[in-house]
């Protein structure tokens, strides 16, 4: 049986942490928090969350990196804005948590089988390829690299979507493709 360790160590905190959040548009403002509790009274889903947004950004703040991006929480944020609109230091915390998704994606942390991050991935993929997203791919990409065994269950109503035109098994793309590199070169270059 594994024992969740409560304790840590200053020397096992990422003191840089939020200074890297704070690099981040969207991510400026995290010291600002005064930690009222606003957001997560506003937002709807905090009950389901393992850490409540008020405690993701003192974790953050405080150099918890490994249990900020290993959390549930950034995973369930709805992007309603609830906890954005009610915040009184006008902090971007639904921005804050895309920040916080892009870095558990880049550093292999998320949940393996969890569809959000698995969908943001093969999104983001099929865009930088072919600048373009076609939805009925990403869906079988999506269902393939989650639940595979769903795929059955899901073929009927997807059949019934094609014999209708709701969906289609073109491959969508763009003729830029050069061009769209070269920008989306620019912002990882911008980014890092």
């Amino acid at each position: 049986m594994h024992v969740k360790r409560v304790v840590k160590y200053e020397a096992e905190l990422d003191r840089d942490f939020a200074d890297w959040i704070m690099s981040v548009p969207g991510g400026e403002k995290i010291r600002d928090c005064i930690q009222c509790g606003a957001c997560s009274g506003s937002c709807p889903l905090s009950v389901y969350m393992d850490h409540t947004p008020r405690r993701l950004i003192n974790l953050a703040r405080a150099g918890f990196k490994d249990e900020v991006l290993n959390s549930f929480t950034i995973w369930l944020c709805a992007s309603c804005y609830s906890c954005t609109d009610s915040c009184p230091m006008n902090i971007k915390m639904t921005d804050l948590m895309y920040i916080l998704k892009r870095k558990a994606i880049e550093e292999k942390v998320y949940p393996k089988k969890f569809p959000i991050p698995v969908l943001s991935k093969e999104f983001f993929k099929m865009v930088g390829r072919e600048g373009r997203s076609t939805e009925t791919r990403l869906l079988v990409n999506l269902i393939l690299k989650t639940n595979p065994l769903k795929f059955f269950g899901l073929a009927p109503l997807g059949l019934k979507l094609l014999k209708t035109g709701r969906i289609g098994l073109k491959k969508e793309s763009i003729k830029a493709k050069k061009e769209l590199s070269t920008i989306l070169g620019a912002l990882k270059e911008e980014t890092a």
